[in-house]
Order: C-alpha cells, then structure tokens, then sequence
C-alpha cells in the first residue's frame, strides 16, 4: 500500500507537472495570437500621402571621401542622405508604416537586397521581413566590412572582401538596425526589420503608398533618422484610398 505521504507527493507531483505544461501551452497560444496573419485580402484599400520637411531644411553636408577614391570617388561629390529634401519640402527615405496591424497581405516574395556600390549602401534603407533573408552584395570589388548596430538583433561585424560578392544574413525581430562601414567611415544606411508588410519608404518627392489594407482604423507611422518619429489616425474603407499628410520639423 503506498502510504499517504507518497499520494501527496505524487498529487504535487502531478500538480506542478501540470501546470508546467499549461503554461507552454499558454505561451504557444500567446505566440501564435501575436503573429502576424498572412492572407488573401478582400476589398482592400490603400493609404496614401506625402511627408514634407516643417520649415527651411538645412543644406545636405558633402561627405569626406578619403579612401579608395578611384572606386569610391568616381560619380563626384557624394552628399548625405541622412536628411534628403526636394524643393517642395517633400522628404526623401522617410518610412511609413502601420505598426499595430496583425491581419493582411502576405509579404512579398521578392528577397531584400543590400548592395554597396560606389561606396554607398544602395538603397540607402532597405526593408526587411522579420525571420527572412537578406542579401548583402559587394559590387565595388575592394573591401568593405558590414557592422549593424541593433538591440533586438545579434550584431554583425563581418568583412567583405572583393572576391566575396554575395552573402546572406537573417535578422529574426523587429527593429531598426543602423549600418555602418568600418573601412569606408562615411558609408551609413538603415535596415529596417518589421512583422508586417505594411511599410514603405518615401520616394524622392516625399510620396508614399500602403496598398491592400484591410478595413478599418488604423495608426499610420512615419520614422524619419534625423527628425524622429509622428503618427496619425487613419480611417481605411473597402476599395478606397484614404490620404493622410506628415510635417517634420527640424531638431
């Protein structure tokens, strides 16, 4: 006969066995309820705007090119684009985005790439899927050495010499990761990781467009490097564009 200590010890046993496994079950029912749900989207419509620079925008400082000018220097004076602005204000390399969304269009399948060329990250930021590949080129044929700066995201630090003209990384969680160059101190850019697919970059005339948007009311983010971070309400019905306008004023 198995005694009464031995009952109580095999019901605690039991207990903690439980609610251990609970407990994982919870946590895979939390994770799968904070994932994004990819599909077809029916009636969808899009969110479209501009963002323009509040005021008279500084002049884009010149870049010092100092090394391997006969590749780095040879489309001329290379400027920054850490704060691009057109005539009529509108903001380039600005990026929009819809953070809160859990439910829409499946991401592209056309894979990410980064490429340096003439010494500059071409595109100056670059979008990316959390968890998906991202090609990382050399097309300059000297060395160049990749480092990111990130919180969420292990850091990369990693040469690429002129014979490696490809290679492949992965950044798994949502941030945004600052590049740099440690042979080409000038060389900056951005990768910017989401959940969703629902964020774009501003083209040259500060112009964006977010497409096949599932109905309803959503919060429209705009991130700028230099000007920091705005956000509006926007309404989305079926089959119709809602248009929304961002001013960013200097620091």
């Amino acid at each position: 006969m198995i005694d009464r200590n031995c009952n109580e010890s095999v019901a605690r046993a039991v207990w903690r066995t439980g609610l251990v496994l609970g407990l994982i079950v919870c946590a895979g029912w939390t994770a799968q309820a904070g994932a994004y749900d990819a599909g077809p989207v029916a009636n969808g419509g899009s969110i479209s705007g501009t963002v323009k620079y509040k005021g008279t925008p500084p002049a884009r400082a010149k870049l010092d090119v100092n090394k391997d000018t006969d590749v780095c220097g040879a489309g001329g004076e290379k400027l920054s684009k850490e704060l691009v602005v057109a005539a009529d204000g509108g903001i380039q390399y600005a990026v929009v985005s819809i953070p809160s969304i859990t439910k829409g269009k499946p991401f592209s399948d056309q894979k990410p790439v980064l490429d340096q060329k003439g010494c500059e990250y071409v595109p100056h930021i670059v979008l990316a899927p959390a968890g998906g590949d991202v090609d990382i080129l050399n097309s300059d044929g000297i060395l160049h050495n990749i480092h990111t700066y990130s919180d969420k995201n292990p850091p990369l630090n990693r040469a690429q010499p002129k014979f490696k003209k490809s290679m492949t990384e992965k950044f798994s969680t949502p941030e945004r990761v600052k590049l740099s160059c440690d042979v080409h101190g000038w060389m900056q850019g951005w990768l910017i990781v989401e959940d969703s697919p629902y964020y774009v970059v501003t083209d040259e005339k500060g112009a964006f467009k977010l497409t096949d948007v599932p109905p309803g009311d959503y919060e429209v983010k705009v991130w700028q490097e230099k000007l920091g971070e705005s956000s509006q309400k926007v309404s989305v019905k079926a089959g119709a564009d809602s248009t929304v306008s961002f001013e960013l004023a200097g620091k």
